[in-house]
């Protein structure tokens, strides 16, 4: 994202400015009434120059524009955007407000379609830390109209997985295949199933890793099902780039689907209960491996469609928001669009920012500016105070 600027349908009450994503693909906005005003791109803010970028684009948001009344910043206690956002904070004399990722993410798309009404919304990524203190990535959120409060709680998730490893399970999708398999108390085909393409050291290593560490970090995360199903079905078991099992996965499935005018059977009539559809993945044939990957992703999205449906009767509300990275796959925000509406439902995703963490910093502003005009704060870090 280049520095540009977007007007929005409706204005915010207060100048805000919000540092974007912790760590990766960063971008600051600076909201002032219905102007938001954007600063380029910036890489993973854990790279010196990168965070020194952010430093540099903050400034020059800040010369250009009005004084904000509030600085926003992501959820990470230890990141560069926390910091420099209570810098900031403290030298302007403002206050800086925390605003949890998914929240953001369906904030994105309220701001850009200038949504005055309560919405039920599922926010999917990679990861983002959660008001739990766990990586949250899954989530069915509620947000109440901004103009009467800035309320909002989270209804349910994805299925939670233990992430073997910690990092390493983001860059070895094999490894939350392994976890699938370990949540549904079949450890003991982790050696035999994924040994042929990773080594025995290694899946004995991560099979022993679940066995053992009953307090390993987990993930409602969407990207880790992903990378899950597409490990299962030897799609990409190692990757070097972000999502680039997930982008794999939908390709096989979109050239299925292509194919064919009738999709393939639903797994379990869509159920949220992911585990078992992603370890029938491992027993389908390489030749098939298509069908399964179309499988996977229309189960997902009828499970996705249905539970915000549920959602939407439950809490008396007609419109239903999609925001986060992994909306970005075609077919997913395709398919669940089309059976929200089909239910009668009014759905809206990201129009101009985009759904994935570069457009993260306008729900965060959108979200401090309404918050501040209720005199509350939205979320509030773990453990700022202690720096992670």
């Amino acid at each position: 994202m280049e520095a540009s600027m977007l007007m929005l349908p409706a204005a915010a009450p207060h100048a805000a400015l919000a540092l974007g994503a912790c760590p990766k693909e960063n971008a600051a906005c600076a909201l002032d009434g219905a102007r938001a005003r954007w600063s380029p791109l910036h890489g993973d803010l854990r790279d010196a120059p990168n965070a020194a970028a952010l430093d540099a684009s903050v400034h020059a948001l800040l010369d250009a524009g009005p004084r904000p009344a509030v600085i926003a910043h992501d959820l990470q206690p230890g990141g560069h955007g926390t910091r420099l956002a209570h810098a900031l904070a403290d030298s302007l004399g403002v206050p800086a407000l925390g605003v949890q990722h998914h929240h953001a993410h369906l904030a994105v798309v309220a701001a850009e379609h200038g949504l005055a009404e309560p919405v039920v919304g599922w926010a999917l990524d990679g990861a983002g830390l959660g008001t739990d203190g766990t990586a949250w990535g899954g989530e069915l959120l509620w947000l109440d109209d901004p103009r009467r409060s800035m309320r909002w709680k989270r209804i349910c998730h994805l299925p939670a997985l233990p992430l073997p490893g910690g990092d390493a399970a983001v860059r070895e999708p094999w490894r939350m295949a392994a976890a699938v398999l370990h949540t549904l108390g079949r450890g003991d085909e982790i050696v035999p199933r994924l040994s042929p393409d990773v080594g025995v050291a290694a899946a004995v290593a991560v099979q022993r890793t679940l066995a053992c560490d009953p307090h390993a970090p987990t993930t409602t995360a969407a990207g880790r099902w992903f990378d899950a199903a597409a490990a299962a079905l030897g799609v990409h078991r190692g990757v070097q780039a972000d999502a680039q099992a997930a982008l794999a996965l939908e390709n096989e499935a979109a050239g299925w689907l292509a194919g064919h005018s009738t999709p393939p059977p639903l797994d379990r009539h869509g159920s949220l209960d992911l585990a078992p559809l992603v370890a029938s993945l491992f027993d389908v044939p390489q030749w098939r491996r298509a069908s399964g990957a179309a499988r996977f992703h229309v189960s997902l999205a009828a499970a996705l469609a249905n539970a915000a449906a549920a959602a939407a009767e439950a809490h008396g509300v007609r419109t239903v928001v999609l925001g986060g990275g992994c909306f970005s796959n075609r077919i997913l925000a395709t398919r669940v669009t089309e059976r929200l509406e089909a239910a009668g439902l009014r759905v809206r995703r990201p129009a101009h920012a985009g759904c994935g963490d570069a457009g993260l910093a306008l729900g965060q502003a959108w979200v401090a500016s309404w918050s501040l005009l209720h005199g509350i704060a939205p979320a509030a870090p773990p453990s700022v105070a202690a720096g992670g």
